[in-house]
C-alpha cells in the first residue's frame, strides 16, 4: 500500500481565512543575508574567504547581486516555527511578505561558494594571473619570527 503524498501548500490553493505561515518551516528565519559589493579584484576575494572561514557561511550570486550569507536560526523562532515576538518584530519582518517568500522558492542560485577554496578557485579563473602566495601555506618569503627566551 502506498501512501498519498500531500500536496505542497501554495498561495493558489491556500484555504480561505489560512494563512501560508502556518505550513512554513520557518526558512525566511533560519538564516539571514546582506548584498555585499561584486568582486572584482584579487583583495575582495580574499575578504569573501576570510567570510567563509567564519562558521555557516556563504556566498550566492542571484543575477548580477552578490550576497553574504549566515545561516543561524532567529532568537525568537518557536518550535512551530512561528515567531514568538511577532508583535514587536523588526520593521525587516513586517515588510518580508508572500511575494518575497522563499517557502516555494526552490533555492536555487546561479553561483554558490561555500568554501575558501571555491571561491579562490572562481578568482583564478576571472581574473588576471598574478604572484600570490599558496591560501594554504605560510608565506616563505617573510622572514621568521625570532624565537625568545624567558630565561
Amino acid at each position: 500500500m502506498t501512501k498519498k503524498k500531500t500536496p505542497r501548500m501554495t498561495l493558489a490553493n491556500l484555504p480561505a481565512g489560512d494563512v501560508l505561515c502556518a505550513y512554513c518551516t520557518g526558512k525566511c528565519c533560519r538564516y539571514f543575508s546582506l548584498a555585499i559589493d561584486r568582486p572584482t579584484e584579487w583583495q575582495d576575494f580574499d575578504h569573501m574567504r576570510w567570510y567563509v572561514m567564519h562558521g555557516r557561511t556563504s556566498i550566492f550570486v542571484d543575477g548580477d547581486d552578490w550576497y553574504l550569507c549566515v545561516v543561524g536560526d532567529c532568537e525568537n523562532l518557536l518550535p512551530d516555527n512561528r515567531c514568538g515576538y511577532y508583535e514587536n518584530r523588526p520593521q525587516i519582518c513586517r515588510d518580508y511578505s508572500f511575494t518575497e517568500c522563499e517557502y516555494s522558492g526552490d533555492g536555487v542560485y546561479d553561483k554558490l561558494f561555500e568554501s575558501a577554496e571555491q571561491l579562490w578557485e572562481y578568482a583564478e579563473a576571472i581574473l588576471p594571473a598574478r604572484e600570490r602566495p599558496n591560501p594554504k601555506v605560510g608565506n616563505p618569503s617573510l622572514p621568521a619570527l625570532p624565537i625568545l627566551s624567558l630565561n
